[in-house]
């Protein structure tokens, strides 16, 4: 049996903290500042977009010290048990002067009104521990979810690359501390279920995959929380209840990425960053695509799987998955069912999912030779944005003629979606121009999207036709510039 614990235990900068009450809904960032008055961390969304809370979550993986950014304003106390929650408060040099990246925000002029300042100087420390030689590039990736109002960024790219010429990183409070810290996250980590909060503010941390089953099973109308970048809004912006809360984030187990023959198999807690280098080497054409999803402390945060589980005709990853003929694995208990990602989703906020059910993987197939992949996502501004429309197209050409065709959009019906008409429109004709403005009848078989403030219908109707063309003119007329015009927003 299972053993239980009714505490929380995680580190806190560089002191142990146990609690006994914690909310299923109570943030990190609402546990630093009125709790534990650390007031760097600030709060401008609350729903993990402008990067101002960003702190680091540091967590065993494999049995590794990992540190990550995140944003506390959506990252729940219930998901920290054995972590290691490092804020602005615990830079410093080793004679406690200032750390070399908050010295070259000084220096550059890094900072005007300061509200941001903390989350763009944890972000740059996250880059500067882990990338001592960044590229302009990299440091703006690594900015991706921080918005600043003030300086236009210039200052805070030159204090990037201020930072990475300091070094320091060998004196670092974080790297001289790594072995005690992973020694102590060792030992929090005793496997044991929490169980913590009243009826109405109820939660659970499981033990084990198997433990999270029989907790599942007993409690089926939990809400499983991952990476909480969707769950985490539910309560900040909507106010919602989540108890009673199943928080699985520490199951390494949901974190293992295989590779076989066939593709590869992810847990349904592997994040997008995570996958990324995965990405990169089997699926290039998408990679572009991979790193507008959200800013980094949400792909440090979010995972594939909930991005299918949650079911939201507008997630990044099911139009690319159904193009991929990409399979998921239910599990209930002991028993598993595995069926398409298109067959998952329902209707608009229902899926194919029973009483106890939850995502336990993720099967992605190889790209097979001679099919022309790509992805698409189409948003008001470029970086960090929810999509408008986003697409995966998949066909396979011989002698000519579309012998195969996978098309499915995300943000053009209740759910993501196949255009079965315009796929069966192309297959068996020639992949020309002709052939492509001839299947853009099938799209209002199809679809009706609806408008929003995101996107009218008539728009998102328009990009999905010129997308299907913006895919054939690639396919047949590459260039040295191919993978960038695919990168970028149409």
């Amino acid at each position: 049996m299972t053993q239980t614990r009714k505490t929380i235990r995680f580190l806190l900068n560089d002191h142990k903290v146990e609690l006994d009450k914690v909310a299923a809904t109570d943030t990190l960032l609402d546990f630093l500042r009125l709790e534990q008055r650390l007031c760097g961390s600030k709060e401008g969304c609350a729903e993990g977009d402008c990067g101002a809370c960003t702190v680091l979550v540091g967590r065993l993986a494999g049995g590794n010290l990992v540190y990550e950014t995140v944003n506390a304003c959506i990252r729940f106390v219930g998901s920290l048990d054995a972590c290691h929650v490092v804020t602005i408060e615990h830079l410093r040099r080793k004679d406690g002067s200032l750390h070399p990246v908050q010295q070259a925000m000084v220096d550059m002029h890094g900072s005007q009104c300061g509200f941001c300042t903390p989350g763009i100087v944890m972000s740059l420390y996250s880059l500067w521990m882990s990338n001592p030689n960044p590229t302009n590039a990299d440091i703006e990736t690594s900015l991706q979810g921080n918005l600043c109002r003030c300086t236009g960024y210039e200052a805070i790219v030159r204090a990037g690359l201020a930072a990475a010429s300091a070094g320091g990183q060998a004196d670092d409070v974080i790297i001289r501390e790594r072995e005690t810290v992973t020694a102590t996250l060792k030992g929090l980590a005793d496997g044991a279920r929490v169980e913590m909060g009243t009826a109405s503010e109820k939660f659970f941390v499981p033990g084990s995959v198997d433990d999270l089953a029989e907790l599942r099973a007993a409690n089926p109308d939990s809400v499983i929380v991952a990476g909480a970048t969707d769950v985490g809004l539910w309560v900040t912006k909507m106010m919602r209840p989540i108890a009673p809360a199943i928080f699985i984030c520490h199951l390494d187990e949901l974190h293992q990425i295989s590779e076989t023959a066939t593709g590869h198999t992810i847990g349904a807690c592997v994040t997008y960053t995570e996958f990324q280098d995965a990405v990169a080497q089997h699926f290039p054409q998408m990679a572009g695509y991979w790193n507008r999803i959200g800013g980094e402390q949400v792909r440090n945060m979010g995972t594939v799987g909930g991005n299918v589980a949650n079911g939201s005709p507008i997630g990044d990853t099911p139009p690319v998955l159904i193009a991929l003929g990409a399979t998921l694995t239910l599990r209930n208990g002991d028993e598993r069912r595995t069926l398409p990602v298109e067959e998952f989703f329902i209707d608009y906020g229902k899926q194919d999912r029973q009483a106890g059910d939850f995502v336990e993987s993720l099967h992605i197939p190889h790209l097979a030779e001679g099919c022309e992949f790509a992805a698409y996502k189409v948003t008001k501004r470029r970086d960090e944005d929810i999509s408008a429309v986003a697409a995966g197209f998949r066909i396979r050409v011989e002698d000519g003629k579309v012998t195969e065709a996978v098309i499915a959009y995300g943000g053009m019906a209740a759910t993501p979606k196949r255009a079965g008409s315009v796929e069966s429109l192309l297959v068996g004709k020639p992949w020309t121009a002709q052939t492509i403005a001839s299947a853009e009848a099938g799209f209002a078989e199809d679809f009706s999207p609806i408008g929003d403030w995101r996107a009218s219908a008539e728009y998102r109707a328009l990009v999905a036709r010129k997308l299907l063309m913006r895919f054939f003119l690639e396919t047949t007329q590459p260039h040295e510039n191919s993978v960038l015009v695919r990168e970028a927003v149409a």
